[in-house]
């Protein structure tokens, strides 16, 4: 074969002479530098000179990241007419990599198919492509058929059938069973591979898989700890977040970028400022504090702490600011209603930073009239207009300064339909300012209302008394598919109550138990418990409460109330001084709650002792209700000097109830004296 002759390659001006050889070398010399043009040029001049290419240069060539579909195909053709493709897996498996960049995922299903020969390589590059675009059930099947080759399985393969598992319902029974095959396989102490399956633990909302799992790596690193911390977080467990954060550094582990935004956002959770300064601390130790995405971090967490000078400090500290960096503090301003997020967002545009929907909703949430229009003009002339989320923004702002009939012709502007959220919101102020009819009109003339403009409309019909109307809607809600959730649900059980419709409260409570709501929201819970002890099934309300397992003082109260109302006072009592026993320090309607029981149930020394008792043992003074509840139990045990002792001590004049208790009680003492003395003559 004779010498290939190149022109103007490289820094050369004068002909080339190279053997074939030295020819496949300059080739892969541009790939590695991933230099598509120069390694397209000298392919096109290798295929003047009659040279062919070999599998190694094909498969470097369609491994350049910028090489485009189109040559990806071209150079398809190529290995197929020479026979290249059929002859090993390199130039196929180069090719598939290709389609997996471009998205092509049925290019790469029919080259993988046509492929006469796979290596390992290639199987795992197909899983990966159908993990990461989303068809986990075609994944799962083709590493089925790669387990049932009977080759060795590597790293890569496992990673690869895990990257695509996040549906708890669906992939935590196939996650356990991807565990087993590993642990079979002798890969249950590759830290790598550990680290990826606690994430899919973590992701499938398995945490006590994954923490098991993760005290079980024979040699955890930080990217095990930062998975498991950033899962206790975003779990909703800060508090043991920041407890592993204490045992990962007491190992002498050292905290990554991960790892300090895991534990500063749990600190901004539990809004503790100690405890998010103590970290602060470590992150400067560290040398974290000009990191944009810490520093990030550390804005937020004291902005949420109301500490706006140190939050600012620390923007100021990071070197490369983002978008995101702005955003934190333009938010953090906008929380305290001042007029510094739109300072911060002239100051973005002035130094040439791209502003984007969150900025403008920042500035808009503290902006004064003259400021609101101002955001206004400059969104439309930065095409915001329509941006839902912007708009809700605006309305709100619009809104917020009393301007809601420009928010309303402002929305109907920008559309020729009402859009959804800006309409809720609009509707929202309508309902919050007792305007239902106006809320419900407005409503109506939504195409498709959402689960939120149903609640709206339940609860104007609800606040205006109109009982029957709720019930209607929510049948029609039903019957439109229309999923409620705890809101919804919230509203038709206190119209249960005010009904006393015990049955279609049953009927609710076997609703809300479908949909996954019973056992962890905690206000529904207390809506049924005090819907069944007002409808009188005590028994219900008891068994509500005792398969709770987040109970908080409403809980309580809501029984106690229960239990006065069906005749149980000494129960009441009871659970009263439970209440107290689980460190729950009882609130005015607590006291309230369980002096009416007393009251129900004639227990005159119980009562007395609590209510002396306010002041000193649970810093509350006694209110207009709690003298009622006294006065009207002494009234009617026609102990009428001691009820009357109790109105003359009052800080405040008694209102028309207690007076009535006390006149009623008085009456019947006297008719009762009359009886007395008309008997003795």
């Amino acid at each position: 074969m004779p010498p290939c002759t190149l022109y103007h390659y490289g820094s050369h001006s004068k002909p080339i002479h190279l053997r074939p050889q030295q020819c496949h070398f300059s080739l892969l010399i541009p790939c590695r530098r991933g230099d598509v043009s120069d390694a397209w040029s000298l392919l096109c001049h290798m295929r003047g000179s009659d040279f062919s290419p070999t599998q190694y240069t094909l498969s470097g060539l369609l491994s350049c990241e910028l090489l485009s579909i189109c040559q990806g195909m071209q150079l398809q053709a190529l290995s197929i007419k020479s026979g290249l493709f059929d002859a090993d897996a390199f130039v196929g498996t180069a090719l598939l990599g290709l389609f997996g960049r471009h998205g092509c995922l049925d290019e790469a299903f029919i080259a993988f198919e046509d492929m006469v020969h796979k290596s390992l390589v290639t199987w795992n590059i197909m899983l990966l492509i159908l993990a990461r675009n989303g068809f986990v059930g075609d994944c799962q099947n083709l590493f089925r058929d790669l387990v049932r080759t009977g080759v060795a399985l590597s790293e890569g393969s496992f990673v690869a059938v895990l990257s695509g598992l996040v549906d708890p319902e669906q992939d935590l029974e196939y996650s356990a069973m991807i565990h087993g095959l590993m642990t079979k396989c002798g890969f249950d102490g590759d830290i790598a591979l550990v680290n990826c399956l606690i994430n899919v633990y973590v992701k499938c909302k398995a945490m006590f898989s994954a923490q098991r799992l993760f005290q079980e790596v024979p040699a955890e690193n930080v990217v095990s700890w930062n998975t498991i911390i950033d899962a206790l977080v975003k779990s909703g467990r800060p508090q043991v977040a920041l407890e592993m954060f204490v045992n990962m550094s007491r190992r002498g582990l050292v905290p990554s970028q991960a790892t300090f935004v895991a534990v500063i956002d749990s600190c901004a959770s539990l809004k503790n400022f100690v405890c998010g300064e103590s970290i602060h601390a470590k992150v400067i130790r560290n040398g974290f504090e000009s990191d944009v995405v810490v520093g990030t971090a550390l804005v937020d967490f004291y902005a949420k702490s109301d500490n706006m000078m140190c939050s600012h400090k620390c923007f100021n500290q990071i070197e490369e600011k983002n978008i995101v960096s702005w955003n934190a503090l333009m938010v953090g301003y906008s929380n305290e209603c001042s007029s510094m997020p739109i300072m911060l967002l002239r100051q973005m545009l002035q130094l040439g930073h791209l502003v984007n929907e969150f900025s403008f909703s920042a500035s808009l949430k503290s902006s004064s009239v003259l400021n609101t229009r101002q955001l206004h003009g400059l969104l439309i002339k930065m095409g915001y207009e329509s941006h839902e989320y912007v708009l809700s923004s605006l309305v709100m702002a619009y809104s917020r300064n009393g301007l809601i009939i420009e928010a309303l012709s402002f929305v109907k502007e920008v559309s020729n339909s009402l859009p959804l959220v800006p309409s809720n919101i609009i509707a929202g102020i309508y309902n919050r300012t007792c305007q239902y009819y106006e809320t419900v009109k407005f409503l109506s003339l939504l195409e498709s209302p959402d689960t939120v403009s149903w609640n709206l409309v339940i609860s104007a019909c609800a606040r205006s008394n109109n009982y029957n109307e709720v019930l209607e809607l929510f049948n029609h809600m039903h019957v439109a598919h229309i999923q409620p959730d705890n809101y919804t649900f919230m509203s038709i059980l206190c119209v249960c109550t005010k009904l006393c419709r015990l049955d279609l409260g049953s009927s609710l409570h076997g609703l809300i138990m479908k949909t996954n709501l019973y056992n962890w929201d905690t206000y529904i819970c207390n809506a049924l418990i005090d819907m069944y002890g007002k409808c009188g099934n005590i028994d219900s309300s008891v068994k509500v409460f005792e398969e709770m397992t987040d109970k908080n003082i409403i809980t309580w109260t809501a029984l106690i109330t229960a239990l006065g109302l069906n005749g149980y006072p000494h129960e009441a009592l009871k659970r009263f001084k439970n209440m107290e026993s689980f460190r729950l320090k009882p609130d005015a309607l607590a006291l309230r709650a369980v002096l009416s029981a007393c009251r129900y149930g004639g227990l005159v020394s119980e009562a007395m002792e609590i209510f002396k008792q306010m002041g000193t043992a649970y810093g509350i003074q006694p209110e207009l209700d709690h003298y009622h509840c006294i006065v009207d139990l002494l009234a009617k045990r026609g102990e009428i000097e001691e009820a009357e002792k109790i109105i003359t001590s009052m800080p405040f004049p008694p209102n028309a109830n207690i007076w009535r208790s006390f006149l009623e009680g008085s009456k019947r003492q006297t008719e009762k004296s009359n009886c007395i003395l008309d008997a003795m003559h």
